[in-house]
C-alpha cells in the first residue's frame, strides 16, 4: 500500500434517477464517490454532464458533499443524463437508461498517478466508444483498480467485458451477473467457489466479491473465502445499497484491516442505506456505526 493519505478515483456515469416521486443523484460512480467521501477518503469523479441546469445541479451537490469536481467535463451538445426508474416488487429497482447522453463522451482525461490509490469502474460506462477510450487510457495506471460490473442489458458486451476484467484487481459481483460471466466465458456451473476460482485464475483477478443482498456476501481473497450473513432489516428502497458496500469495502480495504472485518462492515454499510431512500441520502457515520453494532453485536 502506497504511504500518505488514501484517495480514489470514479470514473462513469453522473445522472438523474427518476423516480415517481421525484428525481435523486445517482449512477454508480456518484454513489460510491459519495459514502468514500463519507468514510474518509479523498475522492475524485471523472464524469460528463450536460450544459444545462440538471448538470449544474449535480456540480452543486459535489461541492455541497465535498467530492472533488475539477475532473468532470462539460459538453455542449448532450444533455446530462436521467434515468427512468421504476420501483417493482420486493423494493427491487428496474431502470430505463437513455442513450446517448453527456456521460458517453467523457473525452481525454488527466492521466492518474501514483498518489490515486483506487480507481474505481464499472461497464456501463463502455456503451460508446468516447468513453470507453478514455477509460481503457485510464485502466493503464498504478492504482488497485477496482471493478464494479454493474451489467445492465442491452449494453453488454463479451469481448469488453473479457477487457475490463482483465485490467482489475479486484471486482464485484451480484449473483446472477456472477453466473452471466460463466455463461459467457463458459465457466464453471458448479458450487460458488468452483465459479470464483474460474474467475481467478482466468482473468488473473485476486480479490474477488458475491454480493448477495439479504443474505450477505461473500469475499475470496486468493485462497480464502470468507462469508458474512445478511440481517432482516426494514427495505426503503435498494437504490445504492450495492454502492454503499463498495465504498465500505474500499475503504476499509485502504485501512488493511482483515479480511472478514472488511466484509462485515461492507455489508453493514449496505444495509444501511437500504433503510434509506435514495443511493445518497444524508447520514452520520455515528449512524452507521450504531446500525452496524446493532446487526452485529460487538
Amino acid at each position: 500500500m502506497k504511504s500518505g493519505a488514501h484517495t480514489a478515483i470514479c470514473y462513469g456515469e453522473i445522472l438523474w434517477d427518476v423516480l415517481p416521486d421525484g428525481p435523486q443523484p445517482g449512477g454508480a460512480p456518484l454513489n460510491v464517490a459519495y459514502h468514500l467521501n463519507k468514510m474518509g477518503i479523498d475522492t475524485s469523479l471523472i464524469s460528463r454532464i450536460g450544459n444545462d441546469s440538471n448538470g449544474r445541479k449535480l456540480l452543486a451537490l459535489m461541492d455541497l458533499w465535498g467530492i472533488d469536481k475539477n475532473l468532470v467535463q462539460t459538453d455542449e451538445q448532450h444533455e446530462t443524463s436521467q434515468v427512468l426508474a421504476r420501483m417493482g416488487n420486493g423494493n427491487e429497482v428496474s431502470y430505463e437508461i437513455v442513450y446517448p447522453v453527456a456521460w458517453d463522451f467523457i473525452g481525454k482525461a488527466e492521466e492518474l498517478n501514483e498518489l490515486n490509490n483506487y480507481f474505481v469502474y464499472g461497464s456501463l460506462a463502455s456503451r460508446n466508444d468516447t468513453s470507453r477510450d478514455t477509460l481503457f487510457t485510464l485502466l493503464d495506471t498504478p492504482a488497485i483498480k477496482v471493478f464494479d460490473i454493474n451489467l445492465r442489458p442491452p449494453f453488454i458486451n463479451r469481448s469488453l467485458l473479457e477487457v475490463l476484467l482483465g485490467k482489475a484487481d479486484i471486482v464485484k459481483f451480484n449473483e446472477a451477473e456472477l453466473d452471466m460471466v460463466q455463461v459467457m466465458f463458459k465457466g464453471s456451473y458448479e458450487a460458488e467457489a468452483s465459479k470464483i476460482k474460474f474467475i481467478q485464475a482466468h482473468f488473473d483477478i485476486p480479490e474477488v466479491i458475491v454480493t448477495k443482498g439479504e443474505f450477505g456476501a461473500s469475499y475470496y481473497k486468493g485462497d480464502e473465502a470468507h462469508h458474512i450473513w445478511g440481517s432482516e432489516i426494514k427495505v426503503t428502497d435498494t437504490i445504492g445499497s450495492g454502492d454503499s458496500f463498495l465504498a465500505a469495502f474500499i475503504a476499509n480495504h485502504s485501512k488493511g484491516l482483515q479480511p472478514r472485518e472488511i466484509l462485515k462492515n461492507a455489508v453493514a454499510m449496505g444495509g444501511f442505506i437500504a433503510t434509506k431512500k435514495g443511493g445518497c441520502p444524508q447520514y452520520q457515520l455515528s449512524e452507521y456505526i450504531e446500525f452496524k453494532n446493532q446487526i452485529f453485536k460487538p
